[in-house]
């Protein structure tokens, strides 16, 4: 099994954004040191909870920070760009640090229509133009376009021996067929959606087309996880998930709330019925009972990677909950 992070760069009340992103960067290195295999930033625009809404220049930062594991995006929303400017972008990180970095995309809207308008310039873009758009970067990057394709004479700057590999975020079987159709890896995001991933991984792998990417299917899945040395601590800990989740699905405020402040929370019958939900999205526990079901979701699932995402409050113990999870699983 390996493990990988997806960082959305949570921040916490009562810090800034400038504190999660150096939290970022020492929790990289960290992850490294441990044998994590890839650290992958998210894009999220307007939110006053999430410090990364530009991945492709933490991932300079991450890359300069780190020498070995792999630093990608989790993923750039091509819906609202170009495919050029994505693949310049990403062939300027490759050429500044080789076979190291990945290409992780999501067909997210990035927010509310109006956040949405203001990334594309008040232009409405079809979102269901994402198939098209993964060919042409694909044709980007590989200098691969039809010749009869209208942009086939222009090509990607600059001119790389290698690309990144594409990774494509997804929640359903048409994510999985977007992926499989260009031979890119699939990331599944139980952490959002819990109850399709073994079908959903099952059409990327039996619709898979071997190309530049990969020549075999490749699979992550994208999981929340807080561990402890105890039950009873990693449920106190996740008491601040529980909350920050609760409040991002109402739209209430995104940083990270402390331990105290949920304990203090009175909740309604509503939003406990929320909470329990949402630790489907979940593993709460020692590093054992973790293993155990990671485990699990791996002989479920058909995978061998797992993108940890670890959003509570204390900095401390998420360093603490990623030591852990190696010690026990990486060891």
């Amino acid at each position: 099994m390996r493990l990988s992070v997806l960082d959305q760069v949570p921040i916490s009340q009562d810090s800034s954004p400038e504190e999660a992103l150096d939290n970022t960067v020492k929790l990289a290195k960290m992850t490294e040191n441990l044998g994590y295999t890839r650290y992958w930033v998210a894009e999220h625009h307007n939110t006053n909870g999430l410090a990364s809404s530009s991945p492709e220049i933490l991932m300079t930062r991450l890359a300069g920070a780190t020498s070995s594991i792999r630093i990608g995006s989790g993923g750039v929303l091509l819906p609202q760009y170009a495919p050029l400017k994505v693949a310049e972008n990403f062939r300027m990180l490759e050429a500044m640090y080789p076979n190291r970095i990945d290409l992780g995309l999501g067909r997210s809207p990035g927010g509310s229509n109006e956040t949405r308008l203001a990334l594309t310039d008040h232009i409405k873009k079809s979102m269901s133009s994402f198939p098209r758009q993964l060919e042409e970067l694909y044709g980007f990057l590989h200098d691969d376009l039809p010749k009869n394709h209208p942009f086939h004479t222009v090509k990607a700057s600059p001119r790389t021996k290698t690309n990144p590999p594409i990774w494509v975020l997804g929640l359903s079987e048409r994510g999985a067929t977007n992926a499989a159709n260009i031979g890119a890896g699939f990331t599944y995001g139980h952490f959002i959606n819990p109850t399709k991933g073994k079908e959903t991984i099952a059409t990327y792998k039996e619709k898979f087309k071997p190309n530049k990417n990969f020549d075999e299917p490749h699979v992550a899945v994208c999981i929340f996880v807080i561990c402890s040395q105890t039950k009873e601590k990693a449920e106190e800990l996740a008491l601040s998930q529980d909350l920050w989740l609760l409040r991002v699905e109402k739209g209430i405020g995104t940083r990270v709330p402390s331990v105290e402040e949920a304990k203090k929370k009175v909740y309604t019958e509503s939003e406990q019925m929320i909470i329990d939900k949402n630790r489907k999205r979940c593993i709460i526990g020692t590093p054992e009972t973790v293993k155990k079901q990671l485990e699990d979701i791996q002989v479920s699932y058909g995978c061998n990677e797992f993108m940890i995402i670890t959003n509570i409050y204390s900095f401390e113990e998420k360093v603490n909950s990623y030591r852990l999870l190696a010690k026990t699983l990486l060891n």
